[in-house]
């Protein structure tokens, strides 16, 4: 009887579990759900998790990372460069020749690197694999979207395309890494969302108002306010203030990166 009895017990408590991680499930699937944005236009969300929860539900991808991979890609493409996006993962070199493209170099040496000023004069057509931890790797993990890449530089004319092709849009700063993994909030992806987004017509959700609002308070002075932000200061102290400058040029480019085929290239380019 005891035995019986210890049965039914565990039977019950097992049951009770199984409702309870079912509920558990069910309240977190539902609380994500007010993660999403659905009822706005224009989106805007930080980093893997933006990409995860926004890429699925949205027309057009807008990825950006201010310092450096969105305004490095911005200068290359406008030169009618290809740049493959990589993860800093994996064989990066067995890639690229899978590719029939050349590696970026590490940020101070010779040839193309992550800065932004390494570009100036690439050769049209040149195929470069371009490693980040922050813009790159977003844009390997964005699917089969429409996916561009924006800047301060090419904000307008991000802007014009995305709209033209879709009416929800989803913009991702891309942020930092602390040396943990986790994310870094980047004062100038947020800016640089900004940027973009007051260019976007449709109903704004908070997040991207609140971006919207970020860029209008520092637009006046925007070098001045990067500069002083932890990324500016960090490139700045390693001797790269003129990739912070060129970052920092508002609407310079009309350069409109999209990634096609595992590519970005200037696709207002190809349309002349």
């Amino acid at each position: 009887m005891k035995k019986i009895l210890a049965m039914f017990c565990l039977g019950i408590t097992l049951v009770i579990a199984a409702n309870a991680k079912k509920e558990s499930s069910s309240e977190r699937d539902n609380s994500f759900r007010f993660l999403d944005q659905t009822e706005y236009d224009v989106r805007c969300e930080w980093g893997q998790q933006g990409i995860k929860r926004l890429a699925p539900i949205s027309d057009v991808i807008i990825i950006v990372d201010v310092l450096s991979f969105s305004t490095s890609v911005d200068v290359a493409t406008a030169r009618g460069a290809y740049i493959f996006p990589h993860t800093k993962e994996g064989d990066i070199h067995a890639f690229g020749k899978s590719v029939g493209a050349i590696v970026a170099n590490q940020r101070g040496q010779a040839g193309y690197t992550p800065s932004p000023v390494s570009f100036n004069v690439i050769p049209t057509g040149t195929r470069l694999v371009l490693p980040s931890s922050n813009g790159a790797t977003l844009s390997c993990l964005a699917g089969n979207k429409t996916i561009f890449l924006g800047c301060l530089r090419n904000a307008k004319a991000i802007a014009n395309v995305a709209m033209k092709l879709g009416k929800t849009i989803a913009v991702i700063p891309a942020g930092e890494r602390y040396p943990d993994r986790t994310i870094r909030f980047a004062t100038e992806d947020f800016i640089g969302a900004g940027a973009i987004i007051q260019y976007l017509k449709g109903n704004l959700s908070p997040e991207a108002k609140n971006a919207r609002a970020a860029y209008n308070n520092v637009k006046n002075n925007l070098y001045n306010h990067i500069k002083g932000c932890c990324s500016g200061k960090k490139l700045i102290g390693r001797g790269f203030k003129k990739d912070v400058k060129c970052a920092c040029q508002l609407d310079e480019s009309n350069a409109v990166p999209q990634l096609v085929n595992g590519a970005y290239r200037n696709v207002a380019r190809i349309k002349k």
